[in-house]
């Protein structure tokens, strides 16, 4: 989040980390709502993600029910993308971490590349658990440890007086698209609320004014806001892709707040694993002898970690990264698929009084649109230069 406010500016940073929270959280309103509604048409007690979006072209207007199989598909596609591009960046945040301790430690000059390497090794077991009553625990100890390595990195942000002299009010015009991106990849989990509400006791909990989404995404972007607006007050120019890489290298204290981040992402690994992998294995476990499924799921998430630490290790760059995942993913996933879906679901007569929710979702639509090819385009084009430069 100090990044994004590098890219965005302080006062700009502040009301975009409010608006996109706001944005985020009417998104997951549209897509709960509508799976909700899509199930109680369908008479089925569940939908997930890709189902939702199936179900409501399947039985949306004449015009959109020949291209619910196409929606489905493109859905998973994003889905697809969106998790093994965070596993990317996880790969790449876990190399940067590891070469700022370890080559300062042990005076070395190891490449950032060796570490990704290494980074890769525990998560050739994390990424092997597939259930999810088993990932949860994980996720809910690396959620602890974020928090603990939140408040260690706050410690050292305010310890120095901090000064706004010098520091960026506003984007510049290029500036913004990263800005854009790294919010909504600090945003991105959209994928997780519908698996999680169909496994809740009581899922009516998950909507309303004081509902977990509420609540969930209120907290995140107070948090985001003020580690925000704070660490690029303190840090400036000098801001790197995770602020724990600018705290100092020589203190056991702040060397804690990396490793306890680098735990946290080895242990949450597993459950952003869990979506594409899922995904793909019910597309093709058919084809597979049951005999040999136990062995072939081993095989595919072994072989796509090496792919994904393969890329990782090509661009090793962080930065770059979490703009272009937040572009796609935050596009598509969490603003332009549920405006879409509402709207077909509601289509022709369901907008309200001068078709206003028509308009707003348009508004929405628009939005996601800008942040998807504009935001991925940068991303690109920042990759393609360092790749170049190497």
């Amino acid at each position: 989040m100090p990044l994004a406010f590098r890219n965005g500016g302080f006062a700009f940073g502040i009301v975009g980390t409010v608006i996109s929270g706001i944005i985020y959280a009417h998104c997951v309103y549209l897509l709960v709502s509508t799976s909700r509604k899509a199930c109680r048409r369908s008479f089925v007690p569940m939908l997930g993600y890709t189902e939702t979006v199936e179900n409501v072209f399947t039985h949306g207007p004449r015009g959109v029910k020949k291209y619910a199989i196409l929606a489905r598909r493109c859905t998973d596609v994003q889905l697809l993308l969106n998790s093994y591009l965070l596993i990317c960046v996880y790969l790449v945040f876990i190399g940067n971490t590891l070469k700022d301790i370890v080559n300062h430690d042990f005076q070395l000059g190891w490449d950032t590349r060796v570490f990704i390497f290494l980074a890769a090794v525990p998560l050739i077991f994390t990424t092997q658990i597939r259930e999810l009553k088993y990932l949860v625990p994980f996720s809910a100890i690396a959620n602890a440890l974020i928090i603990t390595a939140i408040g260690i990195t706050m410690f050292y942000i305010l310890k120095e007086p901090i000064s706004l002299e010098n520091r960026s009010m506003w984007p510049a015009w290029n500036t913004l698209p990263a800005f854009i991106g790294t919010v909504m990849y600090a945003l991105l989990g959209i994928e997780y609320v519908l698996p999680n509400e169909n496994k809740m006791k009581r899922p009516e909990h998950m909507l309303g004014n004081c509902g977990v989404v509420n609540v969930a995404v209120c907290f995140i972007t107070a948090l985001y806001t003020i580690v925000g607006a704070l660490g690029y007050a303190q840090y400036g120019d000098d801001t790197k892709g995770s602020v724990t890489l600018n705290l100092p290298a020589n203190e056991a204290l702040a060397k804690s707040t990396q490793l306890l981040t680098i735990t946290a992402i080895i242990l949450s690994t597993g459950l952003i694993n869990y979506v594409p992998t899922d995904i793909v294995w019910r597309k093709i476990q058919h084809k597979i002898d049951p005999k040999r499924h136990n062995f072939a799921q081993i095989s595919f998430r072994f072989g796509m970690l090496v792919l994904l630490t393969a890329i990782a290790v090509g661009v090793p760059e962080l930065e770059p990264f979490v703009g272009l995942t937040g572009s796609i993913s935050g596009g598509s996933l969490v603003v332009i698929i549920p405006a879409v879906i509402d709207t077909v679901f509601r289509w022709p007569g369901g907008f309200g009084r001068m078709n206003w929710i028509l308009w707003k979702n348009v508004l929405v639509l628009v939005f996601g649109l800008l942040v998807l090819g504009i935001g991925t385009y940068f991303s690109v084009v920042d990759i393609v230069a360092i790749y170049e430069k190497e």
